[in-house]
């Protein structure tokens, strides 16, 4: 399965976001992080609902 070609891998680490939720053994996996998005999200929902420029927040 994909965790244990991970864990297999060279890969030190893999960034994944929490937009879904992650399976138990990916959440335990030690070369697995993942990152919250809420308050990217949070902020681009802000500034399109104020027509204010969402690609400025990655510059």
């Amino acid at each position: 399965d994909a965790v244990n070609s991970i864990v297999a891998s060279d890969i030190d680490e893999m960034i994944v976001t929490d937009t879904i939720p992650l399976f138990e053994e990916a959440a335990r996996c030690g070369k697995i992080r993942q990152l919250s998005l809420d308050r990217v999200l949070a902020e681009a929902i802000r500034r399109v609902s104020n027509e204010e420029s969402v690609s400025a927040m990655f510059r």
